[in-house]
């Protein structure tokens, strides 16, 4: 095992070091989003979306750029996504963050990589409604790495990590049950085989946690964006023709699994201790 703490650099220098990274993991992801699944290769250059122009290099400043061009091309004047700053800045305080839980070398990489595929998964998800198989697959294969890394430092028994796979299944079986109840209404498929990789991140005794905080979050975020969307429109009942906007209609639900399972990842929120004080 390599520890940062071998290094002789104040932990403290460590943090920004890590936001600095991440933010530049980030840009990339960008990339990575736009141009996955269409055929363009990673390693074309980068170019405004509306007028095609290629950007220069001073343009492509992850945070830095997007400020100073006060998020609009400099040839056409078209605004850049929110979301390309928005990328950037939550890799890298997730990155950042990452250093609270482990110094071990080993565990950050892994941990990165989970936290760049989640962040991919989750805005392809919010624009496509979709999450592509291999996606889930990698973060899979990612986590798994990481419970087997933690295993070769501190052998417990193969049946340890056994009860965690039941556990991680035992949530997916409570997704699943929802998908099939609802026909796919409330969630699609590709959410509850997410739900396995994320159950294994949090880990056995926080699958409850995870589930439970799942739809707190998915039905805080939701009654958030129908209240905004009443607000603007400014009618007591939102209903469109043939449609109405409902806590399903308003965003997927991976974003949901997602953010639950870091806040426990970060927080260690354990919804069986909230629930023994009411």
């Amino acid at each position: 095992m390599f520890s940062l703490e071998s290094l002789l650099v104040p932990i403290g220098w460590l943090y920004p070091i890590a936001f600095g990274f991440g933010v530049i993991i980030g840009s990339f992801l960008n990339v990575y989003i736009y141009r996955f699944h269409t055929g363009k290769s990673l390693a074309g250059h980068s170019h405004c979306l509306s007028c095609g122009t290629r950007l220069h290099w001073f343009e492509l400043f992850p945070l830095l750029s997007y400020l100073a061009l006060r998020a609009s091309c400099r040839t056409c004047g078209c605004k850049i996504p929110s979301r390309y700053f928005l990328v950037e800045l939550s890799a890298g305080i997730l990155f950042a963050l990452t250093l609270t839980l482990t110094l071990d070398v080993m565990v950050i990489g892994l941990l990165w990589f989970i936290m760049s595929t989640l962040m991919v998964i989750t805005v392809y998800d919010l624009y496509h409604f979709i999450i592509p198989d291999e996606l889930t697959v990698a973060l899979t294969i990612a986590v798994l790495a990481l419970i087997g890394y933690g295993y070769f430092l501190r052998p417990t028994g193969l049946g340890s990590i056994g009860f965690e796979v039941v556990a991680a299944l035992g949530g997916v079986g409570f997704f699943l049950f929802l998908w099939v109840v609802s026909k796919g209404a409330w969630l699609g498929f590709g959410d509850v085989k997410l739900a396995f990789p994320l159950g294994l991140l949090v880990g056995s005794a926080k699958v409850f946690s995870f589930v439970v905080l799942s739809f707190w979050v998915g039905a805080a975020i939701s009654l958030l964006i129908i209240g905004w969307e009443k607000l603007k429109r400014g009618k007591t009942h939102l209903h469109l023709p043939g449609q109405a906007l409902t806590m399903k209609s308003a965003v997927p639900f991976a974003p949901f699994l997602v953010a639950s399972s870091l806040i426990i990842l970060f927080t260690h929120f354990d919804a069986l201790q909230l629930f023994s004080f009411i």
